[in-house]
């Protein structure tokens, strides 16, 4: 049976970028924010709930999400956002155990933003936080999404602490752009690999 390793962080810690490191050494990796995006259209069960729940306006003529529609309903709104992810969350997080069932791979990958806020933390072996000092999160947002600074402080103001973090991670990667992150990587991959072996 193949380790089920996961992997989260902060809005601009570079969770994205070591996940794409480790697909080059081979690994499957299950990117949980897109499969939920996805499931949000192919998966009937969780189209029903989501119409129940937010209206008809949730999704567009052509069947796709009305991203605007729903983003304009969870935002601000924390009532609302948690009624989302429970209805969400748990139909992503069964479609991701089913698909790391499948794997022959020594381990496999999840990446989450959202990893020990949903629980699916509970359900993995081992679990890498990638960290970065604040102020090169903040940078790396504002360019790769056009965001004003106070947008993004106000975004990881809403997310839990690398601090909070920390105390459920068993392995940090600092991706501060000075540390070696390759290096990082392939210590752990092969520590995975061994663990694999063993088990």
């Amino acid at each position: 049976m193949s380790l089920k390793i996961g992997i989260t962080g902060g809005i601009g810690a570079g969770k994205s970028l070591v996940c794409k490191l480790f697909k080059t050494l081979g690994v499957p990796v299950y990117d949980a924010d897109s499969e939920a995006k996805s499931l949000m259209v192919s998966n009937p069960e969780l189209k029903e709930a989501l119409i129940a729940a937010f209206g008809k306006e949730t999704y567009l003529a052509d069947g796709q999400v009305n991203r605007k529609f729903l983003a304009d309903q969870v935002f601000n709104n924390e009532t609302e956002l948690k009624k989302l992810n429970s209805i969400v969350h748990p139909i992503v997080i069964q479609h991701g155990k089913d698909w790391a069932e499948a794997q022959t791979y020594p381990y496999s990958i999840k990446e989450a933003a959202l990893l020990f806020e949903s629980g699916s933390y509970k359900a993995l072996d081992k679990i890498i936080l990638v960290t970065a000092p604040e102020a090169i999160r903040i940078q790396r947002v504002m360019e790769r999404d056009g965001a004003t600074e106070e947008q993004v402080k106000d975004r990881i103001s809403k997310q839990m602490t690398d601090a909070d973090k920390q105390a459920l991670a068993d392995f940090i990667l600092l991706n501060d752009g000075k540390a070696s992150l390759i290096a990082q990587v392939y210590e752990l991959h092969q520590l995975f690999l061994e663990e694999a072996n063993e088990s």
